[in-house]
């Protein structure tokens, strides 16, 4: 049963990690190289519910890493639904990374701020929230948001654990104990009815 426990355990950590580094956000400095606009086939869900594939436009941002590493972006709106980073300016976005273009030899370096996984495979690109010009390509990114969000989680976790043994303690475990006094009560009186009826001293 232990093996089961911490198996358990390590799936379901393995699996809040995995949800958590998809979805919060990360920066990298990066050269831009160019933007576009291509069409995507995308699957949705009609008025009946179906399943239908269709065609909408995704916006592109090219870059370059400072050790050289191709990184593209895709620019979409978030809007108001998950994840919850409110982002309705994919046109000023796209205008910045247009005017941010810059060649190798004279390079301007940007901090992007972006959520998600790149994966060829099922063409899948991270989506950029928002870029500003870096104080250079050595920038130490520090991720307060993230930071502190994780803190607020762990804290959170921390204080309803402590709500629910509290709770346990005042209420739960007065009345199991009640439940096994009155069992110990009537596995008594049931021994006594034994003893009575077979002259039994046990």
């Amino acid at each position: 049963m232990a093996y089961v426990k911490w198996g358990l355990i390590a799936l379901i950590l393995v699996v809040v990690g995995a949800f958590l580094h998809h979805y919060l956000p990360s920066q990298d400095i990066v050269r831009v190289v160019r933007t576009e606009t291509v069409r995507v086939d995308v699957q949705d869900t009609d008025a009946q519910g179906n399943e239908v594939q269709r065609t909408r436009d995704q916006n592109r941002i090219y870059t370059f890493t400072v050790n050289g590493d191709e990184r593209v972006y895709r620019n979409e709106d978030t809007g108001w639904g998950f994840p919850w980073y409110f982002k309705f300016d994919t046109a000023n976005l796209a205008a910045a990374a247009e005017d941010a273009v810059s060649t190798k030899a004279s390079p301007d370096w940007y901090v992007v701020r972006h959520y998600g996984w790149r994966i060829p495979v099922f063409s899948m690109f991270p989506n950029a929230l928002s870029m500003r010009p870096a104080e250079g390509p050595d920038e130490p990114l520090t991720p307060w948001f993230n930071i502190f969000l994780l803190v607020g989680m762990v804290l959170t976790v921390l204080m309803i654990r402590r709500v629910l043994i509290i709770l346990r303690e005042r209420h739960v475990d007065p009345m199991v104990e009640a439940i096994d006094g009155e069992l110990d009560q009537t596995a008594s009186w049931w021994r006594r009815q034994w003893r009575r009826l077979t002259g039994s001293g046990k």
